[in-house]
């Protein structure tokens, strides 16, 4: 089953190249085959096929020899892992009701690649993929909580409460970043995600998501600094640590809040 994930997660990855693509060209992503950036030519489906082709193509295009960007290969593989674990951790085919979370899931991964890329790409997170998965998140946990039975007082039962709640503090605590620094420390972009992110993890895993997201940051760009890459005071897009602090914590939140308290205790 988790095979059939993972396909699935390379063929949607295909698309979200697509769709990363063509946001940035402000060009329809449903409608029109595929074109090669340089000579425009339209790419043939068997030159279409996810990892397959990139590599019988030599990462060149057919028809102009073009190199292909490595990130096409990248954003097809790692969708399909993401959608293995989603498949791993959200879905069992004999339990009907685990399909829905499963599918919601799916649809977390795809906005959130497509936002680690177009601000890795663009240092810029597109509202047109942001608001959508706002709504998305909102729509399904109301769904979730409609379908418990009985949520009792407890506030934080409630999947809607509990990301709002999340998705508020963290938005609050991005924004103050900021105003204050006038978006030198932080984009207003990245203060909007975490509505998202906090709806998707809700309270208290939202912590543990941006905790990973600014140990990572700050360790890559310590790395990048040390290496001359980068300077002190260069621009580097956040959104994408941010959603691997997500992904962690989505995946990974008993194992890793186990493990510190576990060392903490000592």
């Amino acid at each position: 089953m988790f095979v059939i994930f993972f396909i699935i997660g390379l063929i949607v990855g295909s698309f979200l190249n697509v769709v990363v693509y063509r946001l940035n060209m402000a060009e329809s992503f449903m409608v029109g085959r595929s074109k090669c950036p340089r000579c425009k030519k339209p790419i043939a489906w068997y030159d279409n096929i996810p990892l397959l082709s990139f590599i019988l193509l030599k990462s060149q295009c057919r028809q102009c020899q073009e190199k292909i960007s490595w990130q096409y290969p990248v954003v097809e593989f790692f969708t399909g892992v993401v959608f293995a674990a989603v498949g791993a951790f959200y879905f069992k085919i004999s339990d009907p009701a685990t399909w829905v979370t499963a599918f919601y899931y799916l649809g977390i991964m795809n906005f959130l690649i497509i936002i680690f890329v177009y601000d890795f790409r663009y240092l810029e997170i597109p509202g047109l993929v942001l608001w959508p998965a706002v709504a998305w998140a909102i729509a399904f946990n109301l769904y979730f909580d409609l379908q418990k039975a009985n949520i009792g007082n407890a506030a934080l039962g409630s999947s809607l409460f509990s990301g709002f709640l999340a998705g508020f503090l963290a938005f609050i605590f991005f924004f103050l970043l900021s105003a204050l620094s006038k978006e030198q420390w932080m984009g207003m972009g990245d203060a909007y995600l975490s509505i998202f992110l906090g709806l998707v993890l809700g309270w208290p895993q939202i912590l543990l998501g941006l905790m990973l997201a600014f140990a990572l940051g700050a360790s890559v760009g310590l790395i990048l600094v040390l290496l001359e890459k980068k300077k002190m005071k260069s621009p580097m897009p956040f959104a994408p640590f941010l959603a691997v602090g997500a992904l962690l914590s989505l995946f990974f939140y008993p194992a890793i809040t186990g493990w510190y308290f576990n060392v903490m205790s000592f």
